[in-house]
Formats: C-alpha cells, structure tokens, sequence
C-alpha cells in the first residue's frame, strides 16, 4: 500500500502526468488554479511545457496548436471560462483535435461565487459548441475518481479524437484525502493511432468500419491540411451537402455509438429497495450516507453513480432502474440530468432534489425527501 494526500485538482495534474500529457495551457481562475500550479511544477521534470495565456481564449488556443503537433495536451478553467472556450471547442470536434478541459465548476451564473461549489455546467459542457455534435463528459466524485477519470480522459480523447471533460466541482477539486496510490485501476494508456506516412494522406478519410480518422502532426515532412470549415476526407473546404452530411454522421457516431465502452458508473444495489437514487459528482457522497443511514432504520434504498455524464449511458440508466417503480434524482443544480433521467425512463416516477446556493446538499435533505414519497 502507497498512501499519499492530494487535493483533486492535484490528483487531475498527477493523472494527466501519468497519462502522457507533456502541454498544458491556462488562464488563473479559482477554484481550477491549482491545476495549473501543479502542472507547472511537474512538465518540466517530463520534458514537458506548461503556459499562461493572456487569457482563456489564447489558452485553449496553444492547447490545440500543440495537440495538432501531435502532443496530448490540457487546459482548466471554471465556469466564466468555459465560455470562452465555445467557439475552440467547436473547432476541436469540427477538426477532431483530441483535448482534455478539466472544468472545475463554481456556482453561477456569470462570475457567480468564485469560492462556492455547483454542477451548473452540466448542459453547457454539452451543448456549448456551434452544431450540436457530441463531446464526452467524465464525472469525479472523489480525489481517487481525478486520478483515475483523468487517465480515462486522455485515452478517450486519443481514442476517439475529441473534446473530453472533467467535470470537477470546487468541493472535490479543493478538498484534500487520503488514498492509496497501489489500489488505483488504472488502465492502460492509449496513444493517437498514427497514418502510415509512406501512403496519400487524407487528414479526415477513414477506413471501413472505422469512425475515427489516423493521424499525423502538423509540421511532418508530409502535408496536412487543417480547417474550421466544413471539409470532405481531404481536409479541403467543401458545400458538398452529400459530403458534410456524411462527416457530421461520423463524428455522431464515432462517439455515441461506442459509449458503452467507456460508461463509467457505480452501482449499489440494496436488498429489498424500491427507490433509486441517480446522481454524481460530489452530491454523491451525500447521498451514500443518506442511504446508509436510511438502510440503518429499516429502509433500504439503491444507489447508482454515473460517472460518464455525456453521451447518456442510456444502456446502463435503463438496466440498472428496470426493477425500480421510483427514482429520485439528486443534482446540485436546478435540474440538468434530471432531463435526461426523464427521457430515457418513461413511465417512471421520477423525483427531483436540487440546489444550487452555493451550499451541499445535505443526507438529512437526501433522506426527507426519500421518507416523504
């Protein structure tokens, strides 16, 4: 056993280290700065570059530069920065530049309260790029789970050469625990899939059978063409409807139709329950002990953590609830993921506990609501 003290935000820098990332670029912001100070003082120990932009945007621009030269890169940010970032964003799905943005929320809206915790990013982490296409978004609810995730961000990212979140929270980010290094489930790590040099390349063709295009970097000795724009296999700018239309289906696809393969989640089941609790993030500790102590007077309750948000891991919602007549949705927000919950699970009775005052969401407020149904 290898017990070590990290606060999150620590233990996202360890993880992007350990991951392979050698670039990281950011602008100050609390609660999301210590990642930056800890990327700072590990890169170059890696042989690797950490900078400060003048700002968000300048940011997550050097991220995608360094990405597109072939090297796996991170930003972090909080909510007044993500916004920022939208218009990067779309250019990393439209282009398929893999990038890891730990998004360490606050409670907003706008500037909101830089040193009070939410989940308020939720709908914009998805939705927040011009099209609509998908991104992947990864939930910590615990310094060992920033660790972890962050590994599995990076891999997702090279994988499938995309956007991927972490949606921290100032009250995990900043919190300090204890865990042991050796009981970690790491997985192995995943390196961008590399065109063959030798042969024509097409920076956005893709094999049959394969949704994700090889790569090469830019500034290789062989040409790779790179656009915002809308483009064929080619990387040319293109208005062909028939081409467009079969490009925005692929990086469709490539994401929602693998997600099963990287829903990540925690189930635990209660003998005898007859309501499911939904939640993640840091909510779910609270929840945890609410169900505990509801399980301690007599009333069992189920417990599932989701711990990929984006796509929806419909499959895992839909097995998990089946034999659940209510579920009880818990966010620390007005109601984001409760949507979804709603979509997926029709006919279920579905209930809602939010909160979004910059204070947790307490197991007494957990439990009321159980007892109360």
């Amino acid at each position: 056993m290898s017990y070590t003290v990290m606060e999150g935000n620590e233990a996202i820098g360890w993880g992007a280290i350990v991951a392979g990332c050698r670039f990281f670029a950011g602008y100050p912001i609390t609660p999301a700065t210590t990642i930056y100070n800890t990327m700072l003082k590990l890169l170059p120990d890696f042989g690797g570059i950490c900078m400060q932009g003048e700002d968000e945007i300048a940011s997550i621009g050097f991220c995608l530069g360094a990405s597109m030269a072939g090297m796996k890169v991170m930003t972090a940010t909080s909510g007044p920065g993500i916004s920022l970032y939208s218009e990067q964003i779309s250019f990393a799905i439209g282009s398929e530049i893999p990038l890891v943005i730990a998004n360490v929320q606050r409670l907003g809206p706008s500037t909101g309260s830089a040193t009070k915790g939410a989940d308020g990013d939720i709908q914009f982490m998805r939705w927040g790029n011009s099209g609509g296409l998908p991104v992947i978004v990864l939930a910590p609810v615990d310094v060992k789970d920033c660790y972890e995730l962050t590994v599995h961000a990076f891999n997702l990212a090279e994988k499938y050469r995309c956007p991927v979140f972490i949606a921290a929270n100032k009250e995990i980010s900043m919190t300090r625990e204890v865990f042991d290094l050796d009981a970690l489930n790491m997985p192995d790590i995943v390196e961008r899939k590399n065109a063959d040099p030798s042969r024509p390349f097409k920076p956005f063709d893709v094999s049959d059978g394969q949704y994700t295009p090889d790569f090469l970097p830019i500034g290789g000795e062989t040409i790779v063409r790179q656009t915002s724009s809308t483009h064929g296999p080619e990387g040319y700018i293109t208005t062909d409807s028939g081409q467009i239309g079969n490009n925005q289906d692929r990086l469709m696809k490539k994401i929602v139709s693998d997600v099963e393969r990287f829903s990540f989640y925690e189930s635990l089941p209660a003998k005898g329950a007859e309501t499911l609790i939904i939640s993640y993030g840091v909510t779910s500790r609270a929840v945890k002990t609410a169900v505990s102590r509801l399980g301690s007077e007599g009333l069992p309750v189920s417990h599932l953590i989701l711990k990929t948000l984006w796509p929806v891991p419909e499959k895992v919602i839909k097995s998990i609830a089946a034999s659940y007549n209510r579920i009880v949705s818990v966010e620390m927000n007005l109601g984001q993921y409760v949507r979804e919950i709603q979509r997926i699970l029709p006919g279920k009775e579905i209930e809602f506990l939010g909160r979004m005052n910059g204070e947790l969401i307490t197991p007494e407020q957990i439990k009321e609501v159980v007892n109360n149904g």
